[in-house]
């Protein structure tokens, strides 16, 4: 029988198998060989997001995805972390932050490795929280050119104005 090479995950299939799929995948297989502190972390950011209210949780191919209207983080197990990606309004600084980078006009996502239990306490969880709020919020609108150069104009006529001296 012909057999083909998977295009996501490289490996030969039969050309007719139609059971093959490759993109379908669970938490449970995500998760299998984790660590023990590893999985005690992932438990424990679990427990965390789920109880912030009414979301999507499920696995996408290498992914565990935390969504309300939109994703708002997901998680990528690792051999010796976890990869986790928080969507928040805006950039936040902190050594526990690998990196910050826009996602869209009025996001920022944010890269954090865990690496045990204890890790998923404040301020980690803080921004969980305040992602969790921010994708259930009707998204802001994004500053406009002309707000931009309204907002500078004014600010230009506020500096012009005389100060008035006393005689």
């Amino acid at each position: 029988m012909a057999q083909r090479e998977c295009y996501h995950c490289k490996q030969l299939v039969d050309e007719n198998d139609k059971s093959h799929d490759c993109w379908t995948t669970t938490e449970a297989a995500l998760t299998r060989d984790l660590s023990e502190d590893l999985r005690e972390a992932w438990e424990r950011l679990r427990e965390t997001a789920a109880e912030f209210g009414e979301q999507r949780i499920y696995a996408s191919h290498n992914s565990i995805m935390f969504s309300r209207k939109s994703c708002y983080f997901f998680v990528r197990p690792k051999k010796s972390f976890l990869e986790v990606c928080v969507f928040l309004g805006r950039a936040v600084r902190s050594p526990r932050i690998r990196r910050v980078e826009p996602s869209s006009k009025t996001k920022f996502y944010h890269i954090i490795q865990v690496k045990h239990r204890d890790e998923v306490e404040a301020p980690f969880t803080d921004w969980l929280q305040e992602a969790y709020d921010v994708a259930g919020a009707p998204p802001p609108k994004p500053a406009t050119k002309t707000t931009a150069k309204a907002a500078v104009k004014a600010k230009a006529k506020v500096k012009a104005k005389p100060k008035k001296r006393k005689a």
